[in-house]
């Protein structure tokens, strides 16, 4: 393990974390807000991270697989922990809330300790989408350009999606492939904040909603979320939240002029059916009394929002019948599709898993035949199968543990097991005491502090954190 390049990358992600920890400075100075908590948080991380950038002279210069495991991972205990300081040093938050807020913003996740969030200054309530925004990019690069090369869950699939070169080392050609990434995910940023300025919000709000509606993160600036807002700007994050939710090497490809790759794509066809067919079944729940525009926004918006995992909220569906409720449960689950800024298992995940089962049930009747799992006119490997399906065991195992943990402080079972599985897909509100309309301040320390793993160990898919949590990872 390159221990010497690993320290200097992390020594200048805290850098540039200082660099953007002035950029809430400027929303602070524009309304007046206290400067300090973003000046000393923005000082702090140079002091640590400068020395460290400057000072360390790694010979080798070559990243390796484990290289990539540990780097990843500290990179986003690093940024969650430094990320805590402007939230700590407005005195808003304590160190676990600061540390939990921190957490939900970098991993895009949106679960908040905050109860007053209309009355947080400007200066914060800009750092917490910022943070947001920032994991929403970091999480692409990573799970396209990393992702591949260390094996993960299936994911190796990735090194004929991606929109560049990617071969079996960290070359130039993954920054390339990162430049390309940036430029559409701020493209969209500034779409957003424009379409969004245009349905009648003011600009500090469509700034923050434009920064976590691409990021899925679902951090708002109101206690009411986006139900704070019109219809029209409802619609439009709607809209932003689906293409945040779908490979951005699919965006890159449209962009190219390869729309047939993009008609033809698999992971997409079930992206659009998750979101669909859920969306309908609420409208007809909600149905009752006849349709109306406010119903389907309502069924449209809240589908959108869980299965991208953003976790905005229009309407307490907490309120809805029995069905949609289940239904909302069982969306925690699913996801975005690899490649996106959303969390969850992943649509092609999904689709991977219900052609391995297929194939499975269709050799019990042709014992003697020989037929593979494939995708996109390929076969894909034994190797990708079984890590599909130990990653499905580790989230469910993982989950699993954690609602253990939550209902050993007393909370029922809903509550336990949706906070377990919103945490781990990143999606924000849940059910029971963690629904739409409420929040984690109520937990222990404990709680918090396990939810955040889970958050982090969600965003990061699972293996790259038990990884370096195993014993012969770190021997020679």
């Amino acid at each position: 393990m390159n221990v010497k390049l690993d320290l200097q990358i992390l020594g200048w992600l805290l850098v540039g974390l200082g660099v953007l920890q002035c950029v809430p400075i400027v929303g602070a100075l524009i309304y007046g807000d206290p400067l300090l908590p973003y000046v000393t948080s923005a000082a702090i991380a140079f002091v640590y991270g400068l020395p460290v950038a400057l000072t360390v002279r790694p010979a080798d210069r070559r990243m390796r697989v484990r290289d990539g495991f540990v780097v990843v991972a500290a990179a986003w205990l690093l940024a969650s922990a430094f990320g805590a300081l402007p939230y700590l040093l407005s005195g808003d938050l304590g160190l676990v809330d600061a540390f939990f807020e921190s957490v939900a913003g970098f991993t895009t996740t949106g679960s908040t300790v905050l109860t007053r969030i209309d009355d947080l200054p400007r200066g914060l309530l800009l750092w917490r989408s910022l943070t947001q925004w920032l994991g929403g990019m970091g999480i692409i690069v990573f799970t396209i350009a990393v992702l591949p090369l260390l094996g993960i869950g299936g994911m190796q699939l990735f090194r004929a999606e991606v929109p560049g070169p990617v071969t079996d080392k960290l070359t130039p050609r993954i920054a390339d492939t990162a430049r390309r990434l940036w430029l559409i995910y701020v493209g969209l940023t500034v779409a957003a904040c424009v379409t969004l300025m245009l349905t009648g919000m003011s600009g500090f709000d469509a700034i923050c909603h434009a920064l976590t509606a691409l990021a899925t993160g679902g951090f708002s600036t109101r206690n009411a979320s986006v139900g704070a807002f019109g219809p029209a700007s409802q619609w439009a994050i709607v809209f932003f939240m689906l293409l945040a939710g779908t490979n951005f090497s699919l965006h890159y490809r449209l962009l190219t002029g390869r729309v047939g790759a993009v008609v033809r794509d698999r992971e997409l066809h079930f992206y659009l059916a998750s979101l669909l067919i859920p969306s309908l079944l609420i409208l007809w729940l909600l149905a009752d009394t006849g349709v109306s525009e406010e119903k389907v926004r309502a069924a449209t918006f809240q589908v959108v929002s869980i299965v991208t995992t953003t976790g905005f909220s229009t309407d307490d569906y907490e309120l809805w019948p029995a069905l949609g409720q289940f239904l909302i449960f069982h969306l925690l689950l699913v996801g975005g599709m690899a490649g996106s800024t959303a969390g969850g298992i992943k649509a092609l995940r999904f689709v991977l898993g219900i052609s391995a089962l297929r194939t499975f049930v269709w050799r019990l009747t042709h014992p003697h035949a020989v037929r593979g799992v494939r995708y996109a006119g390929r076969a894909v490997s034994d190797e990708v199968v079984s890590g599909v399906a130990v990653f499905f065991l580790a989230y469910l195992v993982i989950a699993g543990l954690a609602g253990a943990v939550v209902s050993a402080f007393g909370y029922d079972v809903v509550t336990s097991m949706s906070a377990a599985f919103t945490a781990i897909g990143n999606v924000g509100p849940g059910l029971g005491g963690v629904g739409p309309t409420d929040h984690f301040a109520h937990f222990p320390a404990i709680v918090k502090l396990t939810l955040s793993f889970c958050m982090i160990v969600g965003r990061l898919e699972v293996f790259t954190v038990l990884v370096i949590l195993e014993p012969h990872f770190w021997r020679r």
